[in-house]
């Protein structure tokens, strides 16, 4: 008795009515009814009607499975619950083949030890009203109207379906916007809501472009609080050819009748089978990964996501046993919405182009070893370009604009793909103390950030080895993230050319001045040779340079690294490296191209007279002199 009077305490002293509405002629609908007390031993779910005689609509044990004693015939082999029920709280009842006579007010309620507590009533209405629509194919839009009492919640959700090829997701709204990760890609970019749905509780559905393959039963269902309301909508898109055409073509319907079966079964495995893709922009909070089931499914099942890397690392886990990669740790979340027991949706935060890959959504039963459904979705993190020609360019900026409130005690990152620290700024600019060597005295932030939201990040003297993926994070003072932002950098390699035969040709490498003067410069050809060395330069310089090489004066005060390549011929064509060894590194790499010199041998006509005096043409033999512009031939 203590049990059962603390389960009474537990539920709400008075049970809020649902609404629930249902077109005649779906499959089923579901009357919720969750529960989040303890249940005693040996407690029974009861569903009543207190319209009928008698009142039983279903009757489930604990231990036992569904009691059909007492039932009304009319529920007969059409009602069902949840098998682990009393195991997740969940006490709803599905209705198969719903009918209007079953429109009524139905009651969810417990008992034990001979006390019993309604939990919910519900009044469902099945309703056999349809609009119906009519348009042209070649129509520049069609209206599906969907209308409800205004000013709805904030939290309101609104779906639109299509159920003669299976539940496929036309257009959702959801958290105040437009929600189409879900949306099939038949209507991709062709639906739109009014902006002001909520206030005006006008949630018609714009079609754009509809075509003949649009027509069908379309679904609007709204879920408001607790209540989940339904409109049907029936589309019929007639041909844009008047009627008598169909004769004229009749013959080349049968010839592509086959092709047309051969597109419905296409069309349906596409929807079983299809990969989503979702793209997303980096710099967004977070991207949502859909999985919709077409079916409900155990509300205890097991959801797994993995990624397509060779390890099919773990996502995320529902039940967070069997260990989600550290990669993913404390990234990702998947909210359970029992109004809708098919979604199982992933969010996963700052997504990044490390994050472009195939996720795999699989879902389990308890017992399980072998998922009962599979989805896969593509993922890809679109990141800006910044693209400078290594000519001697100054410094380039790396743009990051704050999408969130910077607190006092923000802290800005710059790492590049290799994880290396770039440029770090934390209270104030210039705290560098983990900035990898490559940088140093390269960057500069501004010092007003905080207050402009401009994080971006001006990179000095850029060359080829800084064509990388760069990311801005930026965390409070615990450490946390809040935002995530890339951009990826791309700088050509210096391009110089010369003609054979030119006293010298440069190969310019500009950058920060007053390296630490114990700094070693080196220059390397294709072939990994020595062409010129700044500091003990004995015996270090390959043979092949000797004495066709020079470096400015004092170039690590200056700054200026270029290397002068005396007499070039076509085989100092290649690629020359330079790197700076020391305290401070640097890296530059230049590409040369030594065009040769090519001798053109002209064959002269002259004329030469016999000894009869016949004038006849001769060559001459080839001369290998060039001949001048104004040189006859």
């Amino acid at each position: 008795m203590k049990m059962l009077l603390f389960l009474l305490l537990s539920v709400s002293q008075h049970a809020l009515a649902v609404v629930v509405e249902v077109n005649e002629g779906e499959r089923s609908v579901l009357l919720p009814c969750l529960f989040s007390g303890i249940t005693p031993e040996d407690t029974t779910v009861m569903w009543t009607c207190s319209d009928l005689d008698p009142k039983s609509v279903h009757l489930q044990g604990e231990k036992g499975g569904d009691d059909g004693r007492g039932q009304n015939q009319r529920y007969s082999r059409r009602t069902s619950m949840n098998r682990y029920a009393f195991i997740i709280k969940d006490f709803s009842l599905t209705l198969r083949k719903p009918t209007k006579t079953d429109s009524g007010n139905y009651t969810c309620s417990i008992s034990a030890g001979g006390k019993e507590r309604k939990l919910r009533d519900i009044q469902l209405l099945v309703k056999d009203q349809q609009v119906e629509v009519k348009v042209r194919e070649g129509s520049e839009s069609v209206i599906l109207p969907c209308n409800t009492t205004p000013d709805l919640p904030e939290d309101s959700t609104v779906e639109w379906t299509r159920s003669d090829l299976g539940l496929i997701t036309v257009h959702e709204y959801s958290n105040r916007n437009d929600d189409l990760m879900t949306q099939d890609e038949v209507y991709r970019d062709r639906t739109m809501m009014s902006e002001d749905l909520l206030r005006t509780g006008d949630l018609s559905l714009t079609l754009k472009h509809p075509k003949v393959k649009d027509t069908g039963r379309y679904i609007c269902t709204i879920y408001r609080d607790k209540d989940i309301l339904r409109q049907k909508v029936v589309l019929q898109v007639k041909e844009p050819f008047p009627s008598w055409s169909k004769v004229l073509v009749g013959l080349l319907v049968l010839l592509v009748v086959l092709g047309v079966s051969g597109g419905l079964f296409f069309h349906l495995r596409q929807y079983f089978m299809s990969v989503y893709k979702v793209v997303v922009d980096s710099g967004e909070e977070s991207v949502r990964l859909p999985c919709k089931a077409m079916v409900r499914l155990p509300n205890d099942a097991k959801v797994e996501w993995t990624d397509n890397s060779i390890s099919n690392r773990k996502v995320h886990v529902s039940d967070q046993v069997g260990g989600q990669d550290k990669v993913y740790k404390d990234r990702t979340e998947m909210k359970r919405n029992l109004l809708k027991p098919g979604d199982f949706c992933l969010t996963l935060k700052y997504p990044t182009d490390k994050d472009t890959h195939t996720y795999t959504c699989s879902i389990y039963s308890r017992e399980g070893n072998r998922p009962i459904m599979s989805k896969t979705v593509e993922l890809i993190v679109k990141v800006p370009q910044v693209e400078v020609v290594d000519s001697g360019v100054q410094s380039v900026q790396l743009p990051c604009k704050a999408t969130v409130n910077l607190p006092e005690d923000a802290k800005v990152e710059w790492t590049d793909s290799s994880h290396r620290k770039v440029h770090i700024w934390q209270n104030r600019p210039g705290n560098l103390e983990e900035q990898f060597v490559f940088y140093k005295d390269r960057t500069e932030m501004k010092n007003n950030l905080l207050t402009t939201g401009d994080l971006s990040l001006t990179l000095t003297y850029p060359t080829d080895w800084d064509g990388k993926t760069y990311t801005c994070t930026v965390y409070n003072g615990q450490g946390n993230t809040l935002m995530k932002k890339q951009v990826e950098l791309k700088v050509r390699v210096c391009q110089v050319e010369v003609e054979e035969g030119a006293e010298s040709v440069q190969l310019p490498f500009q950058t920060t001045k007053d390296l630490p003067a114990d700094a070693k410069v080196v220059w390397w050809d294709i072939h990994d040779r020595k062409v010129h060395v700044f500091s003990d330069q004995a015996g270090e310089q390959d043979q092949v340079y000797r004495d066709r090489t020079e470096m400015n004066n004092n170039p690590l005060k200056a700054g200026d690294l270029s290397l002068t390549l005396k007499h070039p011929t076509e085989r100092d064509s290649g690629t020359y490296r330079c790197k700076v060894y020391g305290r401070t590194s640097r890296y530059k790499k230049v590409q040369l191209r030594v065009k040769g010199l090519f001798v053109c041998l002209f064959v002269r006509r002259v004329q030469v007279q016999d000894q009869t005096g016949d004038i006849r043409n001769r060559s001459s033999s080839i001369d290998p002199t060039p001949l001048m512009a104004d040189q006859s031939v």
